[in-house]
């Protein structure tokens, strides 16, 4: 809790820093500082192809020039060239893409290369599609292009959003109107293409196509996203005229490594035709970036407080039971950035303060407004949760509530990441590493935006890869961005596409180069044939079922439509959560939480999708129990969508090592009432949930009896040992894959049905794999040797959050034996290759 007492002095070169340090009280918390220093700008010059009255209504709203790196990317699109435009937050993307999309839009005349030395004129209005993965984002671009139009003084582009919220009233007028069309990749999926011949218009005068926030299209969310949109460059050409220019693709970005690469692939362009634009010429402030340790607490209740910011999904439960409870624990990384979120809006700091879970912003919000509270009523009423689940119209109230400063701190998960334009920040805090450097980056990228200058804070969690980042700061400021990785080529995510695109058009021999090899492409294809998904006849193959083929996936993974969360007495809709998750969150007797009140849900019906809750204030949480069992799928046969993803296996002398496909199969099956904030257990009851199978990619090592004699690991020691090392190895993992833990899975067992021998299995949390695990048996030596020395390095004595306890154990964390890991992992690595 801020402190009102006379603070030491200690001064920085930051005065928000001073702030969080309370004068020196805290100093022994902050483990590194990095001064990242101020940039000009550098401007360019409006294209000469601009529109004047685009270029006027910019320079009305302050741009009298754009920089250097907007006008090289607008001229890049201009010339029909697709663009990769990877720069950092607040550096101004949408002009670069607006630009040239909208001088299109409000040409009369079109000009196309017909024939060599020939022009022809068409006199017709070009359309633009602009995707972005949040409907948040498209609606802060429809107000952009607004305000840029008024200032423009045009009322000639008729610009609008389309998606699931839509009307179908509404949807009409934008299928015969609009000339900008603002949606997102599902409502492309769901609606637009399996309805393609009412979008004709759209796609026929269809010029360019706008991919926001690109970076956040990886794993299987951005296979799934990359095929739609090589489903959709396939309509355009299907629609287009004779002698027309496919539409051009601008896909934005945050920094990354290899953005072209990254956007070809996305696509589905070669590298070669895409342009990047990555050296970034807007101005920056002066930024202060500090490393935040929580300090070590005694007791167990303080200890318990560190499960609160791990649980998204309390289906995989968190808190420790008693005697488990770590000899040193640390604070929460919650608790810790509710404090000096308070004292920096006590500060009169605007703020921003990412979580890891909806769970943890709630709870950043509530014990922040506690703190303001005795202090000053009015500045507790001005902090608030924002996460999603949240009603579309509650998302914009806090949104406008943030911009004009009625709203002064945020606690949020990564939902507000993502390119909405809340400027005039001066802090954020990141509670936990939220998996990348590129989201890390995106998240500080909020401080300080328009040139001024911030702070940005990470406080770490107690897990492996938080307590090595803060003591190893070259692994955040000096190492390289990663590259966004995601496998179109996954059968279990093509397969589905390549039967929406058949039913959108029949496939021919002549398409199958756009998903990919043609002869995988092929071999997949007879698959869904033998499986009676699709017919093949001499011209290509056909979908002939009178369901929509596009009801086979699911781009987000969720498990199908979310839950929504209403009111059992007066049926008023609160929120919704996914599908995936709703079995450990909104089960029968489970507390949720919205902008601080507590209810309890009275049922939960999975059949029509829907928890009924009722308002009751608690002082405990609940938190579920779910058990896991794995299996090595069966070498996949000529009808298994998994054909060609066979075991793979090697050897370090006795110790074996696999990758490829299993199912993995989880059921929730109780769940612990516990007291807030210590956690004491008041209760168990259990719960009649079905069973789910997820079929995936998993690596795994194998440890046979005379391994395990070696390192001196019995029958007793023998479970707790692989399930500690399995902990920290899932830990480790996102170190070497563009991945963080809730990312991947992990089973362990002394005797496995299938290996039958001791094994350690790490799998892709994603259906069909994300090449996560893939990435892990690729680099084993040194994937187990980072595990290894994390443990080792940790101080607490018999294992702790910071090294071998798991925030999504589904075990409640037991047993584990830290020292036995040791033992264990050294036997291995002894047979590892030098």
């Amino acid at each position: 809790m801020p402190d009102a007492s006379a603070p030491p002095t200690l001064v920085t070169s930051s005065p928000l820093l001073d702030v969080l340090l309370a004068g020196g009280r805290r100093a022994d918390r902050l483990t590194h500082v990095r001064e990242l220093p101020a940039r000009d700008g550098v401007h360019g010059d409006w294209p000469a192809w601009s529109d004047a009255a685009l270029v006027a209504g910019y320079r009305a709203l302050g741009v009298e020039r754009p920089w250097v790196h907007q006008a090289v990317a607008a001229d890049a699109a201009w010339s029909g060239r697709h663009v990769a435009l990877a720069t950092s937050t607040g550096s101004g993307k949408s002009l670069a893409f607006w630009l040239p999309a909208l001088t299109s839009v409000r040409a009369d005349v079109a000009a196309r290369t017909l024939d060599p030395g020939r022009i022809e004129s068409v006199a017709r209005r070009g359309s633009v599609l602009y995707l972005s993965p949040t409907k948040a984002l498209a609606a802060d671009q429809l107000a952009g292009l607004q305000r840029l139009l008024d200032a423009a003084g045009t009322r000639d582009v008729r610009v609008s959003t389309c998606d699931g919220d839509t009307s179908p009233d509404e949807r009409r007028w934008v299928r015969e109107h609009a000339d900008v069309v603002l949606t997102n990749p599902d409502f492309l999926h769901f609606a637009l293409l399996p309805n393609h011949r009412r979008w004709s218009r759209l796609l026929r005068d269809l010029r360019y196509v706008v991919v926001d926030e690109g970076h956040a299209y990886r794993g299987v969310f951005g296979a799934h996203v990359s095929l739609v949109l090589r489903r959709l460059r396939r309509l355009a050409a299907h629609y287009a005229r004779e002698g027309e220019a496919a539409p051009t693709f601008v896909v934005a970005s945050a920094t990354t490594a290899d953005p072209a690469v990254s956007a070809a692939r996305l696509v589905g362009v070669d590298p070669a035709d895409v342009v990047t634009v990555a050296g970034d010429t807007s101005p920056s402030g002066h930024r202060t970036f500090a490393l935040w340790e929580p300090p070590v607490v005694a007791g167990f209740g303080a200890a318990a407080q560190h499960q609160e910011e791990h649980v998204d999904d309390p289906a995989v439960p968190t808190a420790p039971t008693e005697d488990e409870a770590p000899e040193h624990p640390r604070r929460s990384a919650t608790s810790e950035a509710a404090d000096l979120l308070a004292d920096l809006v006590l500060a009169g700091a605007r703020t921003l303060a990412f979580t890891r879970s909806r769970r943890g912003a709630e709870a950043v919000a509530t014990q922040t407004q506690d703190y303001l509270r005795p202090v000053d009523a009015d500045l507790a009423r001005r902090v608030a949760a924002y996460r999603g689940g949240y009603l579309p119209e509650e998302r914009r109230e806090l949104e406008d509530a943030v911009r004009s400063g009625a709203v002064r701190a945020l606690a949020t998960t990564n939902a507000l990441e993502l390119g909405v334009d809340i400027s005039g920040l001066d802090a954020v805090l990141v509670a936990g590493w939220p998996g990348t450097r590129m989201s890390v980056w995106q998240q500080a990228g909020r401080a300080g935006r328009a040139g001024a200058d911030g702070l940005v804070a990470f406080v770490a969690r107690e897990d492996p890869l938080d307590t090595y980042l803060v003591h190893h700061p070259e692994a955040i400021f000096d190492a390289p961005l990663e590259a966004t990785v995601f496998d179109p080529a996954n059968p279990y995510v093509l397969a589905p596409h390549l039967c929406a695109a058949a039913a959108e058009v029949p496939l021919r021999s002549e398409d199958l180069a756009a998903f990919g090899d043609p002869a995988a492409v092929t071999d997949l294809l007879g698959v869904l044939v033998a499986r009676g998904a699709l017919r093949r006849r001499a011209s290509g193959w056909y979908w002939t079922h009178a369901q929509p083929a596009a009801g086979m996936t699911d781009l987000r993974g969720s498990g199908g439509s979310p839950v929504r969360v209403a009111e059992a007495r007066t049926g008023r809709l609160l929120g919704t959560v996914d599908a995936a998750s709703a079995d450990g969150t909104v089960h029968d007797g489970a507390v949720y939480v919205h902008q601080g009140a507590t209810y309890v849900v009275e049922h939960l019906d999975l059949t029509d999708g829907v928890a009924l809750v009722r308002r009751t204030d608690v002082d405990f949480g609940t938190w579920s129990r779910s058990v896991t069992s794995i299996t090595i799928a069966d070498e996949p046969g000529p009808g298994d969508a998994a054909a060609g993803r066979e075991v793979v296996e090697r050897r370090w002398g006795p110790v074996g090592w696999g990758y490829g496909p299993v199912d993995v199969s989880s059921q929730v099956v109780s769940f612990q009432r516990r007291r807030l904030p210590d956690l004491q257990i008041l209760g168990t009851e259990p719960l009649d949930l079905p069973e789910h199978t997820l079929p995936t990619m998993a690596v795994w090592w194998t440890v046979p009896e005379s391994v395990l004699e070696e390192a001196g690991v019995d029958a007793d020691t023998a479970p707790g040992a692989l399930h500690a090392a399995e902990h920290a190895s899932i830990g480790l993992l996102p170190l070497l894959a563009t991945c963080d833990r809730w990312d991947l899975g992990g089973v362990s067992t002394a005797l496995h049905v299938d290996t039958e021998q001791a094994t350690v299995f790490v799998y892709d949390a994603y259906p069909g794999g994300a090449g996560f695990a893939e990435r892990g048996y690729e680099l084993a030596a040194t994937w187990l040797r980072a595990t290894r020395d994390a443990i080792v390095r940790c101080p607490c004595q018999d294992g702790c959050p910071a090294c071998v306890q798991s925030p999504k154990c589904g075990s409640y964390n037991a047993p584990l034996d830290k020292d036995a890991a040791v033992r264990l992992l050294d036997a291995v690595l002894a047979y590892a290759p030098a």
